[in-house]
């Protein structure tokens, strides 16, 4: 079996999906008038933890998903795909241009 590299250009990026700390802080914390410590404790979450996730220094856990669900709304499915969207965006931006598609001769 023979394998080519397939030089077809790769579709091109799609828009950068928002960190969910950033929905939670802007759609959520800040319209409320919430400290980041009353926030937290209405999730059942560390205040440190609630900062870091709001600050994109960390992500959105299948539990935060559901606390996140629970007091803010959404479904907690949607707290990760939104995640999974934001990692998947910042692995794209640092993926390697050179590697090519692998295709049968």
């Amino acid at each position: 079996m023979r394998i080519t590299i397939d030089n077809t250009p790769e579709p091109m990026p799609m828009k950068s999906s928002p960190h969910p700390g950033e929905i939670v802080r802007k759609d959520c914390i800040e319209p409320l008038d919430l400290t980041i410590t009353e926030a937290a404790e209405g999730l059942g979450v560390s205040r440190k933890h609630l900062s870091a996730l709001m600050n994109g220094r960390a992500g959105t856990s299948p539990e935060m998903g559901i606390c996140s669900s629970r007091a803010l709304g959404g479904s907690p499915e949607g707290w990760l795909t939104g995640q999974m969207q934001y990692d998947l965006r910042q692995a794209e931006e640092k993926s390697d241009p050179e590697v090519k598609r692998f295709a049968a001769a």
